[in-house]
């Protein structure tokens, strides 16, 4: 069937939408793709459900392929299932919650591992039903508290989330690498650039866990590579490889300084400089950052963490450290409830001696001598010795990853990049099969606890990412395999005569297999072809002025090659060339 562009429900726009900050939000917009209806909110029109509906079908083979069953539950789901796993809790305010009118607790579902596993619990009994894998294409919600970019974070999102069910941990460990390489051929036969990273699991839970990321500047997520090994981790997964221990033999015994008006590490390390007699660095320095944390559903604590001078906090690498407990920055009021904390002059006794807790970067090794807070206004100790004068109560994750930083592996720097989150698979083993009891009969007649994974793909997302990917100054540049339509038929002349003859090879296409979009609009060639570029679609053919001289042209809007096609013949050639 042809779709002509005169019956389209199609309005495109000359400028960028003035809240649009990123080229996929600005191009899917102006091409008339999708509209904004709310914040985070956005309708699909005919184009963009097109392309949408493509993915679909690429990731819903792809998952048919390794043995995939599909189902769908509904996104309104009963509070008890979450309650049971503490997510309804864990989840925090990026859960929309509502209740019914006999006052019953709902959620718009972000996620479905609860449901799923319930719902196998409930079918099936046997080891004999084992391996399996379910799958849905759902729609999902998160309340985000600052929607943007369009559809690469809204609210509401299209999802593919699969889970695995095994009675063993080989099982899942296939049906894991099942998924991984899976999600290869998808994101490969989606053209989507993208590097596979080592990742941590959050409230999902579980234990081994992996992110798909397409590279793209304006990601909200920092990964790290090392380029001599091949490693790659999202920053929050980078493991910190830490200094052997030094020898505490003959080292110089602490000693409290007077230094006034220092409460900043750039202060310290002058006041360093000018008094020591040798050459401080901030790396030489001790910041000790204080915070409070809850574990769900209790009180808040104190907690400190100390980091290197020249070493930022990075507050996703803390999250991800502290997950599922909540932290927050210690603000003034904090301060006055605790006077023994000294704002700019904190240390390690002060701490110990009043049952703070107190984590460190792996870098404070035993042996390692540190500038830091003397507990008092205007002081500082120098040569705190680690291990010798305070012992942490543990080490975490929490310092910023810097390019140069060696690899956990040893190998060489990392070097970081920013990417997109478009697919994630854990390992979730026996999280929410032991929170509902999903057991069935093993071989031996005795119950066997079921292991999951869980596998996510963000197919909605996928559409901005793959427009992030693919455009130029002048619109999209869809790959084929994700088109609205395999090729644009322009009518740029008027003569009642090439306009029948575009009509005609346009059907002579669709008679071939090639899905046509046919301009037949009553507009100047000029708009027709801003249109075209801005469109995306992979080949555009125009029937114009050459069709008096028996040719029309055949343009490839990735490469912009033109070439001229005989009209004799036309459609069989474009449809081998749209078609390969």
């Amino acid at each position: 069937m042809i779709t002509r562009m005169s019956e389209l429900f199609l309005r495109t726009l000359r400028d960028d939408p003035a809240d649009a900050e990123v080229p996929s939000h600005k191009l899917l917009i102006r091409a008339g793709y999708i509209r904004p209806i709310g914040p985070g909110l956005y309708s699909w029109l005919p184009l963009g459900l097109r392309v949408l509906r493509k993915i679909e079908g690429i990731v819903r083979s792809e998952m048919n392929a390794i043995g995939g069953q599909e189902i769908l539950f509904p996104a309104l789901l009963p509070r008890g299932p979450y309650e049971t796993t503490n997510r309804w809790t864990e989840y925090g305010d990026t859960l929309f919650r509502l209740q019914d009118r006999r006052r019953n607790d709902y959620l718009l579902g972000p996620t479905h591992e609860e449901l799923f596993t319930l719902t196998v619990k409930g079918e099936y009994s046997s080891y004999k039903d084992f391996p399996l894998v379910l799958f849905q294409i759902q729609t999902k919600y998160r309340d985000e508290a600052r929607p943007r970019a369009g559809i690469l974070r809204g609210r509401e999102f299209i999802m593919k989330d699969s889970y695995s069910f095994d009675v063993d941990d080989d099982g899942l460990k296939t049906a894991y690498h099942a998924h991984r390489e899976a999600y290869q051929r998808i994101f490969n036969r989606l053209g989507v650039r993208y590097v596979i990273v080592s990742a941590v699991s959050g409230a999902m839970g579980g234990s081994a866990s992996e992110e798909f990321l397409a590279e793209s500047e304006v990601g909200e997520d920092t990964f790290v590579r090392c380029l001599e090994s091949g490693y790659a981790a999202n920053v929050e997964a980078v493991i910190t490889r830490p200094p052997e221990p030094l020898p505490m033999d003959g080292l110089p015994e602490a000693k409290v300084y007077d230094t006034p008006g220092t409460p900043t590490i750039a202060t310290l390390v002058e006041w360093a400089n000018n008094t020591l007699g040798r050459t401080v660095t901030a790396a030489d320095t001790l910041k000790n950052v204080m915070l409070k944390v809850r574990e769900p559903g209790g009180d808040w604590e104190l907690l400190a963490v100390g980091v290197p001078g020249d070493r930022e906090v990075d507050e996703k690498r803390l999250g991800a450290a502290l997950e599922p407990a909540e932290y927050a920055m210690l603000d003034d009021a904090d301060f006055a409830k605790h006077p023994f904390l000294v704002k700019g002059y904190i240390g390690p006794k002060g701490l110990q001696d009043n049952g703070v807790r107190f984590l460190v970067d792996p870098r404070v090794v035993d042996g390692t001598s540190w500038i830091t807070g003397a507990d008092a206004p205007g002081k500082h100790v120098v040569g705190l010795v680690a291990g010798r004068d305070f012992v942490p109560d543990g080490t975490i994750e929490a310092a910023e990853i810097r390019d140069g930083d060696p690899s956990p592996d040893g190998a060489g720097p990392l070097v970081s990049a920013r990417g997109i989150e478009i697919g994630h698979i854990f390992q979730l083993g026996r999280k929410y099969t032991e929170a509902f009891a999903a057991d069935v009969l093993g071989e031996d007649g005795k119950p066997v606890r079921l292991t999951m994974g869980s596998y996510g793909i963000g197919v909605s997302r996928l559409v901005a990412v793959i427009a992030e990917q693919h455009h130029d100054e002048l619109g999209l540049r869809w790959p084929s395999a994700v088109s609205p339509f395999d090729a644009h038929v322009v009518i740029a002349n008027k003569d009642s005569a090439a306009r029948a003859g575009a009509g005609e090879l346009a059907a002579q296409l669709d008679g071939l297999g090639v899905d046509v979009l046919l301009d037949d609009r009553q507009a100047s060639p000029g708009v027709k072809f801003k249109d075209a570029e801005l469109l995306g679609v992979p080949w555009i053919v125009v029937v114009g002025r050459g069709w008096a001289e028996g040719v029309v042209e055949l343009r490839n809007r990735f490469s912009g090659e033109t070439r001229e096609i005989p009209v004799d013949g036309a459609a069989a050639e474009i449809s081998t060339a749209v078609l390969s």
